[in-house]
């Protein structure tokens, strides 16, 4: 792995960072015969704020580029969900048997999984900079295109393209006028890691209300929480909240986290003294908060672009889906000569490829943001839902975005129409 970049490098695409999107639109990049320059800011291993759950559409993208994902590889696999709320007993949801999916989710820690992304994408081919802290883009004042990044030590990178997966506060997003869009969710999340005997089991542990103390004597937050087992003797422990919330701006995480932990079980072991590390806060962009997603030769993936799915909070897929239509979209405008009107066509493709693919979803995703931003409206889901199966496996399908494209049973259907009547923009 290079470690250290010259002056003036260049290449057919650059990729700021080497998250899951990252990696995923690099590796892509250069299976397509492309020489790709992935910069990261740090060194591996490092951390990231991330429940580390993987959902089976996750799962499906780690196939697609070509990661041995059996458990006999070290991965901790999952069945499925288990859902703690209202006054029934905890419900148990599997992975639906889908075609179009894997029947398993995982989890992973992403000091791990970044690393063996960035890794498998250097085994294809692109040149991994870590170190490279990119500070601004540069732009040819002709065309008002960017054609490189410098990072904050004078280093320069140049590429026709580049793709920013630089996170959800992006430097080159902001530098190119990108700001967040206003009508679209926010969400923050908080975890730590504890040592647990929930560790070793094989389900997510989610929790739909999410009680200011004790539960149901005291006052019910617009948020979810959850437990996810990792595998190593750990539990990933953490909550989340929405920004159509009115509690958002008023909340202290880290403090209604601990008092959310002191009504856990008490076998489970979730106290300070098994505590690992601190709590630890991230921000969610969600249904694509920065557009377009192309413009001037910069493409947005993960949450540079606000790629977060409003249901579940999950990102991790979505930046790889992202990132493989980011790389087909690179691929085509390169081999069709960029700077091209053709070229550009394509590399415009990529924007209304991921409204295609998310835009209805993710419209979908809003209406429910609002909707819960109300306590009371989640209460009453967890009052008459939970005890219905049919209803849950169809809510589990729509959280998670899990459906088969072609065939599949009523609730896929249904899904599926919501999302195409949706508008996508």
């Amino acid at each position: 792995m290079a470690n250290v970049g010259g002056r003036g490098v260049c290449a057919d695409a650059l990729v700021v960072g080497a998250g899951p999107g990252g990696s995923a639109t690099a590796a892509n990049l250069a299976r397509q015969g492309l020489h790709v320059v992935l910069l990261e800011k740090a060194t591996f291993p490092r951390d990231k704020v991330c429940g580390d759950g993987l959902t089976p559409r996750a799962v499906r993208q780690l196939i697609r580029l070509g990661i041995d994902v059996s458990e006999e590889a070290g991965w901790k696999h999952t069945q499925g969900l288990r859902i703690h709320g209202g006054t029934v007993p905890p419900f148990v949801l599997p992975w639906p048997e889908l075609a179009d999916y894997p029947n398993f989710g995982m989890v992973c820690r992403r000091a791990k999984l970044d690393e063996m992304l960035a890794r498998h994408a250097e085994s294809l081919g692109v040149e991994l900079i870590t170190r490279a802290n990119v500070k601004t883009p540069i732009m040819d004042e002709r065309t008002g295109r960017i054609v490189g990044v410098r990072t904050t030590d004078g280093r320069e990178f140049h590429a026709p393209v580049v793709v920013a997966a630089d996170g959800n506060s992006s430097r080159l997003a902001l530098a190119m006028g990108r700001e967040r869009r206003p009508d679209r969710p926010m969400g923050v999340a908080v975890r730590a890691y504890f040592t647990s005997p929930l560790s070793q089991g094989d389900h997510l542990e989610s929790w739909l209300e999410l009680w200011d103390g004790k539960p149901h004597e005291s006052d019910l937050l617009p948020g979810y929480g959850w437990a996810f087992p990792v595998g190593d003797g750990t539990v990933n422990v953490g909550l989340g909240m929405l920004n159509s919330s009115d509690a958002f701006q008023k909340t202290d995480y880290r403090s209604l986290m601990t008092r959310w932990l002191s009504h856990l079980p008490a076998q489970w072991g979730l106290t300070p003294d098994n505590q690992e590390g601190p709590i630890r806060g991230a921000a969610l962009p969600m249904a694509f908060n920065r557009t377009p997603a192309y413009d001037r030769g910069l493409l947005l993936v993960g949450d540079a672009g606000g790629m977060v799915n409003p249901f579940n909070g999950e990102g991790i897929d979505y930046a790889m889906e992202a990132g493989e239509l980011a790389a087909t979209a690179i691929a085509q405008a390169h081999y069709r000569g960029m700077g091209s009107r053709s070229a550009e066509r394509a590399l415009q493709g990529y924007s209304i490829a991921l409204r295609e693919r998310f835009g209805g979803y993710f419209r979908l995703g809003t209406i429910f943001v609002k909707l819960i931003g109300d306590p009371r409206v989640m209460r009453l889901c967890t009052t008459y839902g939970l005890p219905h199966a049919t209803l849950m496996g169809f809510v589990n399908k729509l959280l998670a975005n899990l459906t088969d494209s072609r065939g599949g049973d009523v609730s896929d259907h249904v899904i599926n129409a919501l999302t195409r009547l949706a508008p996508s923009t």
